[in-house]
């Protein structure tokens, strides 16, 4: 059968390296237990990394797929394979899980990656694992440490919940069409965070505000959170700072002294 044609517009790039996709596979291995761990694999493609994961005893596999050309190809070749056609984006998970924990992987569109993972956010209590291959800039971005450069919204956003792992760097040459950046494997393990303490709203907007003019003190990329008198003046050591200098725990901790103020 004719292998699938990558497609810019899906921003396909078909992994070629065996090994590769076998350590990616390697990133989601359960403990043996009597129930095997529900998983996802979203945009399967032509099946590299689908193989592996079929073959693991411990994983129940369901995979989606957007692009019918490799919808078609996948049930040829992988016909044991329960496969959805459709848009990950758009799916409704409690239908798919109805109930218990599930994990998410792939080798994910390089254009969707980022709404992939704020995804996986809102299903959080029900992720405790999601790893795969992206665009290597995302991966250093997910994984950064306050003060870098690449310390950003997605960075704290799923730091808040999730440990980061960037396992290792991919190379171009490995895959059909070959792209023109890197890629990177990561993994995400849920932590044992139960709560925030705060509004979670009200900290995905401070922390997206306060990157959204990353150059600029707090003061200013904040300041339709500090109109209530005597506010600035409380916080006016903080402010001061830009986001890159604030860890996970200090945007929390803002958004506790903003929400009191705001209340």
């Amino acid at each position: 059968m004719q292998k699938v044609r990558a497609k810019k517009s899906l921003g396909q790039h078909f992994l070629r390296d065996l090994g590769i996709a076998q350590r990616i596979a390697e990133t989601i291995n359960p403990t043996t237990s009597d129930v095997r761990f529900p998983v996802l694999e979203i945009g399967p493609g032509m099946g590299v990394l689908t193989q592996y994961l079929l073959k693991n005893p411990n994983i129940d596999l369901t995979a989606i797929e957007l692009d019918r050309e490799s919808v078609v190809y996948l049930k040829e070749w992988y016909p044991e394979l329960r496969l959805i056609e459709g848009d990950f984006l758009k799916l409704d998970l409690n239908k798919l899980y109805p109930e218990g924990p599930f994990g998410v992987i792939g080798n994910y569109p390089y254009n969707i990656s980022s709404q992939i993972f704020f995804k996986v956010l809102d299903y959080k209590d029900r992720i405790p694992v999601c790893s795969g291959m992206i665009q290597k800039e995302v991966a250093e971005r997910i994984a950064s440490k306050p003060g870098k450069k690449a310390y950003g919204i997605l960075s704290v956003l799923l730091q808040a919940w999730y440990d980061i792992e960037y396992l290792f760097t991919v190379d171009e040459n490995v895959f059909n069409p070959p792209p023109k950046v890197k890629s990177a494997v990561v993994r995400l393990r849920r932590n044992e965070r139960t709560s925030l303490g705060c509004d979670e709203e009200l900290f995905k907007r401070i922390v997206k505000a306060s990157f959204n003019q990353r150059r600029k003190q707090l003061r200013n990329s904040l300041h339709e959170f500090l109109d209530k008198p005597g506010c600035k003046e409380e916080l006016a050591e903080i402010l001061t700072k830009r986001p890159e200098q604030l860890s996970v725990e200090e945007f929390i901790n803002l958004t506790k002294r903003l929400q009191s103020w705001q209340n």
